[in-house]
């Protein structure tokens, strides 16, 4: 059975470069690695639903915090058995964002924290009712809020289709949503995480030793 990673942060925290570079050791040494980016956009219709709502459509359904959450939910489950697939195929099997994005999120729109209402509740619908593969290691890629943002910014200027939805162009939201990430971070939220330093270099060969492959 290969081990599920999972890597998460804000946007622009530098999540894609950081899931290259343990590919590219993983790789080296000889690893199979599948990887996957929730949400799944051009691969799932509750995926595409959220993409719609982020551009303002469908009604008021982006203004309901628990409505997308549960858009963002079905998304995974829906691959959650590809996912179990992966895990007996592959050495690795690294995620860009899973079930912990939704919760730091979801709370982060209702002004809550990792101990609130909101992340109770999206625990017993995706960890306990969907029953979805529970990570080996979640991956925190901290980097200060005007950081993401500016790599953010550089991204929509410099890669086609890449134009920032109303989450990511909201400062105040990502700020937040950083707190939330820390603190689960800190409690170890459904399984073991590692907090790694976005700003700075990061050793991939140490990473991978200590915490990929541990």
């Amino acid at each position: 059975m290969g081990r599920l990673i999972v890597i998460e942060g804000l946007d622009g925290a530098g999540k894609r470069t950081l899931a290259n570079g343990i590919t590219a050791e993983l790789t080296a040494r000889g690893h199979s690695v599948a990887r996957l980016a929730f949400p799944r956009y051009s691969d799932d219709v509750h995926a595409e639903l959220v993409a719609e709502a982020l551009r303002g459509n469908h009604g008021d359904l982006a203004d309901s915090v628990h409505g997308m959450a549960v858009l963002y939910a079905l998304d995974r489950r829906d691959a959650a058995d590809a996912l179990r697939a992966d895990l007996s195929a592959y050495d690795v099997v690294l995620l860009d964002r899973y079930v912990a994005s939704n919760a730091a999120y979801g709370a982060a729109r209702l002004y809550q924290d990792s101990h609130g209402d909101f992340v109770a509740w999206l625990h017993e619908l995706e960890v306990m009712r969907f029953a979805l593969p529970k990570p080996d290691l979640q991956i925190l890629l901290q980097v200060p809020t005007e950081v993401a943002a500016r790599r953010a910014e550089h991204r929509e200027r410099t890669e086609v289709d890449r134009q920032r939805d109303n989450f990511e162009s909201d400062a105040s939201l990502q700020q937040r949503c950083g707190e939330v990430y820390e603190q689960l971070a800190a409690e170890n939220w459904w399984s073991p995480w590692v907090v790694v330093d976005g700003v700075n270099h990061v050793d991939f060969g140490t990473l991978v030793d200590k915490h990929v492959l541990a």
